[in-house]
């Protein structure tokens, strides 16, 4: 591997390899590393790591660290590390097999919170002291600065706070990237915090490096391996039934001009939902659209290819192997329609209210009321996390969660008597969307947003449980404004922990 791309020549010194990496990383130190959605992660000082780890366990010596990233990574950090047992703590997002099991274990701690906040409590200092930082980066610069990669997520924060800095420099991210950043270095804590000054989308506010004090830098890493890229599933018949009803939706909110004719700038969550309401936004003739989101998938790029989205504003990538090739090979047009952002401007909840985001996001389950649990099965499993939804379902201007109506072959009902678990309150959920239809909550009172979901969102085999539960509560409830016969209220979810199904008998 050459060392072309590193042009600052004290930093072209401290060039070592991934073993000699991992030997300045010591017991109990608290280690932040660059990554969102399984892009821009190091690759090889995570795994070189997780191999000494591993070799002090076999002597009987503890080692254990805190991570903290931006969000999801890939196997070769989360997944490597979760397996060596090398984790004490974990934030704020994650999604490897690995880390889960030890998570619901109980074996890991875990802090699944909103991806804004973790800078700023960074800085509060709630995590304490960033002992070191390893970040990816595409190039270094002669002054020093680093050319991002393929996301940015928290990195300006952990290069600004950590004690010292390992950078992992990867050849495989086209050096044409350079110019799509845009880093903002105005934000300031509490009282000194002034307006940011983005009006639209697509403004640029920042500078497109990131600011790295050389003398931090512990070592540099040469690498020349992919962002984790997993294929998505085909478009089933399900997604498209669910992105069809919300496209209508759309189209008659723009036809009696509730929405402008090229919306409001749009928010999606990863999946393929996502990428079939992506697509039908592509065949609804719409056109000059804008995103201001965390992740950009596949179907984001069909759009810009197409000219139905003129821009997108991200902290991250999340694509196919198929995807991310297609980025690479055009480059230069993308990289003039998309503006890669820190996580604490992407998510930011102040600009997200500003600009009037369309958020579509992904549940677990919704109750009768609106409330919905993203997070955890049966309540006490953690899945993944609330990741960047509850930045966007709060402030945006509309938020949508879209979902199956059935789970696990039809043995849970998406639509239950009471959540297990709340991430997002009634009072921040405006539409639900499955494939049976759409329910618009807006200006209705909690026994109208009940039938809006009965009516339009539930499935047959467990509508008629659903009425029963409904028509008893609103007869029998300590109160009626919210009817619930709390004996019954999470019924469901133990009926299908003792029988593996939510139905009646």
């Amino acid at each position: 591997m050459s060392s072309d791309r590193i042009l600052h020549p004290q930093l072209r010194e401290r060039i070592v390899s991934a073993e000699q990496a991992a030997t300045l990383i010591q017991p109990g130190e608290t280690v932040a590393m660059s990554g969102f959605t399984g892009s821009g992660y190091p690759k090889s000082v995570p795994l070189a790591l997780a191999a000494r780890i591993e070799q002090s366990h076999a002597a009987g010596t503890p080692f254990r660290i805190k991570v903290l990233t931006g969000a999801s990574t890939a196997p070769e950090l989360d997944g490597a590390l979760a397996k060596a047992d090398a984790i004490s703590l974990r934030l704020p997002f994650q999604s490897d097999p690995d880390a889960r099991k030890r998570i619901n274990d109980g074996q890991l701690e875990y802090i699944d919170m909103h991806l804004s906040q973790v800078a700023q409590q960074t800085w509060f200092g709630i995590y304490g002291d960033i002992d070191t930082a390893i970040v990816e980066a595409t190039a270094i610069r002669e002054d020093g600065r680093l050319v991002p990669s393929t996301s940015v997520g928290n990195n300006k924060t952990w290069l600004d706070l950590a004690r010292k800095v390992i950078i992992e420099v990867n050849q495989w991210q086209p050096a044409e990237i350079d110019g799509m950043h845009d880093i903002y270095y105005g934000t300031a804590l509490p009282p000194q915090r002034k307006p940011i000054p983005l009006v639209k989308s697509d403004d640029r506010i920042g500078e497109p490096y990131l600011r790295c004090d050389p003398d931090k830098v512990v070592a540099v890493v040469l690498t020349d391996k992919p962002d984790r890229n997993s294929p998505f599933a085909p478009i089933d018949a399900t997604s498209e039934r669910i992105a069809g009803h919300f496209i209508e939706f759309l189209g008659h909110q723009v036809k009696h001009g509730l929405l402008p004719s090229n919306l409001l700038p749009l928010q999606s969550g990863v999946g393929n939902i996502p990428n079939a309401v992506l697509a039908g936004l592509g065949n609804s003739g719409l056109r000059g659209l804008h995103a201001f989101t965390e992740v950009i998938q596949d179907g984001m790029l069909d759009l810009l290819k197409s000219g139905v989205l003129a821009s997108a504003s991200c902290t991250g990538f999340a694509l196919s192997p198929a995807a991310s090739e297609e980025f690479k090979r055009g480059i230069r047009f993308y990289r003039e329609r998309i503006i890669l952002r820190t996580q604490e401007i992407s998510n930011h909840p102040e600009l997200v209210r500003r600009l009037g985001c369309i958020a579509m996001n992904g549940m677990i389950e919704v109750d009768l009321y609106g409330n919905v649990n993203s997070t955890h099965i049966m309540g006490s499993r953690i899945q993944n996390g609330i990741g960047g939804s509850g930045d966007f379902a709060r402030n945006g201007y509309l938020s949508v969660f879209l979902s199956p109506s059935t789970a696990r072959n039809g043995s849970i009902s998406s639509l239950v008597p009471m959540v297990s678990h709340v991430d997002h309150t009634e009072h921040d959920v405006a539409v639900i969307v499955t494939e049976r239809g759409l329910a618009d909550l807006r200006g209705l009172s909690p026994k109208q947003r009940a039938r809006a979901l009965l009516d339009n969102c539930a499935h047959p085999d467990y509508r008629d449980q659903l009425e029963d539960y409904f028509d008893r509560a609103c007869r029998e409830s300590y109160g009626r404004h919210t009817p619930h016969l709390l004996p019954e209220a999470l019924s469901w979810h133990q009926r299908w922990l003792d029988t593996g199904s939510m139905k009646a008998n």
